[in-house]
């Protein structure tokens, strides 16, 4: 793994009201003493102060599941990087596919949002994944290709330093099918060479590649020791503080 340091990352979606959020964070907190793993949790904005609040003198961090590129303005029902940074983030997960999906979000604007995560020094998670149809009319490749050249372009290497990427095959999200440990790895390995091909070998061998799409216990393990999976993206299994603190201890 290039001493990547290995980031497992809790994305609770439309899940927990304020109460059911602290209540997981304080138990996921008092689960977790590790050093050599980073953890993030992203709760519903609602929630983010009071579970930051709760975790913020241990070892798991917090994140938001999305931002507004602007700093401010007349943007109804949006949230900006400094109202995150306030609240206690130090992640954003960007272009998640349920936001390509249901909200209308594309390559230009998962850009623009990585842009404004970086400038207010949040750590971006650019997601990027291909659907069963386009899996299965060989597609996987080049849609990642535009994924990453559309989703990253005008930004120089240092610029992404920070930069995590969290590969989603959309097959595989909430629907039980998990990606093989070798169609991870072969997919990481591509999304690793195009870092390289875009921005040269050193941010290729730092950055790091998450594996998200029905992620558990007993599946992180053998997924974990693909050369170029670096941590996992995990949905449904990071809702429950016990499975998830199994997840984070693989």
């Amino acid at each position: 793994m290039e001493n990547r340091r290995p980031l497992i990352a809790g994305n609770w979606k439309m899940f927990k009201t304020c109460p059911e959020a602290v209540e997981t964070a304080r138990q996921l907190a008092q689960l977790v003493n590790i050093s050599t793993v980073d953890v993030m949790i992203a709760p519903q904005f609602t929630a983010l102060v009071p579970v930051s609040d709760v975790i913020k003198r241990g070892c798991v961090s917090l994140g938001a599941q999305n931002l507004f590129w602007e700093s401010e303005g007349a943007y109804t029902g949006e949230i900006s990087p400094a109202m995150l940074v306030s609240a206690g983030c130090r992640y954003v997960i960007i272009g998640h596919s349920e936001r390509r999906q249901y909200f209308g979000e594309n390559d230009d604007s998962v850009n623009k949002k990585i842009k404004a995560a970086i400038r207010d020094n949040l750590i971006p998670i650019l997601c990027v994944g291909e659907s069963e149809k386009e899996r299965e009319s060989k597609e996987t490749f080049n849609v990642l290709d535009r994924q990453i050249t559309k989703g990253l372009e005008g930004f120089s290497s240092n610029e992404l330093d920070t930069l995590v990427i969290a590969y989603e095959p959309v097959w595989a999200i909430g629907t039980g099918k998990t990606a093989t440990k070798e169609q991870a790895q072969e997919v990481h390995r591509f999304l690793r060479s195009m870092v390289e091909k875009i921005f040269g070998n050193i941010l290729a061998m730092s950055v790091r590649i998450l594996y998200g799409g029905s992620v558990k216990p007993d599946n992180i393990k053998e997924l974990m020791e693909m050369p170029d999976v670096d941590g996992a993206l995990v949905g449904g299994a990071s809702l429950d503080a016990e499975t998830f603190s199994k997840i984070i201890n693989f």
